[in-house]
């Protein structure tokens, strides 16, 4: 197992368990992985983002590599750019939907895509055996890359109809959560010809506004934004801006899985016979559309990483998070909020409003929750869990299943010290139920 990757890259608090030093020697390990090369060093608005910018140049340089630093730019734009400007790799200096005091580097191979989890234990045993490259006499030089936000924007705009969409004069409100989306969503809602609001406009690392992950819990001012102005719909982006919570034109903040299904709903119309990638913990709806559509669907373990590389494998369509990452195969199998913007757009310019699209799904509920629990306590957890339920799937942490309508999965974040508790049921009065009933019996477990 890794010892130091998540779910998501290597993350921590700055300047306790992520220091400059290990940053440092990390990147040597990450240089010595690619080898040769130009790498594109993107970051997030975070404080420390910053100087880790600079010690991971300095890092690569050491070692003869040169690199390209893209400044503040969202994780999806970073990878765009690598797979289309010809870069050997990128790495990306964000924390996502961590709290301020966390930053983290993510590496991102040839192909714009998260490296897979075989390389990252690649990297993690260069770096631990300190056997990276030792070249005092060629030095690396560091530049700047400045055309990532055009050819990332370009890049969406091909894939809609963009004249479609400039027809319609779209009301759009955009609750960028003080983040990196900041420097290129507003952007392209402007060369869409959109009318757009702004909530949380600012980048500030400290995410003042209502912190770096939308959650329904603080989407409020965004809900209270659309409806107060009539919008078409509103967006809300996590810290790097791969991810996107919709909200309705009625001012209803939609789960991840449900503006998924959605878009899932529009692609397959126009690409039916598709292969769709999803974790786990998404919820079953995904299976009933995909059949309807003579589609199949792959599920992986949790994380964004598993999904994207099974795209990569499969050449998927399309790929999705119940967290509000959506990926689109023909643009880039990664978690992207951009372009997830742009498929609404493309979606919403055909005719219906949001909230019709959503009363077409079949009805489905989920839910999920998260609970505090040290990393000693994670193994007690799922071990006495699987005691009292030895039937359940354990491939990732671990999911109990009443039928395939109602089940509970339990399973410890790879990126903060909490474990988190996913469910769907058949109607909200057992969805309340179910979890009510699993949240105790893991409070019960971890209090032991």
């Amino acid at each position: 197992m890794a010892k130091f990757f998540g779910t998501n890259g290597i993350r921590g608090v700055f300047s306790e368990d992520f220091t400059l030093e290990f940053v440092y020697d990390m990147t040597l390990a990450i240089g010595t992985y690619f080898e040769r090369g130009l790498i594109l060093i993107g970051f997030d608005g975070r404080e420390s983002s910053p100087v880790i910018s600079k010690v991971v140049s300095s890092a690569f340089n050491s070692i003869g590599i040169n690199c390209n630093v893209a400044g503040i730019i969202p994780t999806p734009c970073l990878e765009y750019a690598v797979k289309t400007l010809g870069y050997s790799g990128g790495i990306m200096i964000t924390a996502s939907h961590n709290p301020p005091q966390y930053n983290g580097i993510k590496p991102v191979a040839k192909d714009g895509v998260e490296i897979s989890r075989e390389d990252e234990l690649v990297i993690e045993d260069i770096y631990l055996q300190k056997n990276w490259i030792r070249d005092t006499e060629n030095w690396g030089t560091t530049g700047k890359e400045e055309k990532a936000i055009e050819t990332y924007l370009k890049g969406i705009i091909s894939q809609v109809d963009s004249k479609l969409i400039e027809s319609k004069n779209f009301k759009v409100v955009l609750d960028l959560g003080n983040g990196a989306q900041t420097v290129s969503a507003p952007n392209f809602c402007k060369m869409m010809q959109c009318e757009t609001l702004l909530i949380n406009r600012n980048i500030d690392g400290n995410f003042p506004g209502r912190g770096p992950e939308p959650t329904p819990q603080n989407l409020s001012e965004l809900s209270k934004t659309v409806t107060e102005n009539n919008a078409d719909f509103g967006i809300a982006f996590d810290g790097d801006g791969d991810r996107s919570i919709f909200c309705d034109n009625q001012g209803n903040i939609l789960t991840g899985d449900k503006s998924a299904l959605v878009l899932t709903q529009y692609i397959l119309k126009k690409n039916p016979n598709s292969l769709i990638v999803t974790c786990l913990n998404s919820g079953s709806n995904i299976e009933v559309l995909a059949d309807k559509f003579n589609s199949e669907v792959i599920r992986t373990k949790v994380g964004s990483i598993e999904v994207s590389r099974k795209m990569v494998h499969t050449d998927a369509l399309i790929g999705f998070e119940e967290n509000g990452g959506f990926m689109y195969g023909k643009h880039n199998q990664v978690r992207d909020g951009c372009m997830t913007l742009a498929l609404m757009l493309d979606l919403l310019a055909t005719g219906k409003s949001l909230s019709d699209e959503i009363a077409s799904l079949p009805p489905s509920f989920t839910t999920k929750d998260k609970i505090s629990c040290s990393p000693e306590n994670v193994s007690k957890l799922i071990s006495s869990l699987k005691e009292e339920f030895p039937s359940s799937d354990t491939t990732d942490g671990i999911k109990i299943s009443i039928d395939p309508k109602n089940w509970v999965m339990i399973r410890p974040s790879g990126t903060e010290p909490i474990v988190r508790v996913y469910a769907e049921a058949e109607s909200q009065e057992k969805l309340d139920a179910l979890m009510s009933e699993y949240l105790k019996i893991v409070k019960s477990i971890i209090s032991r």
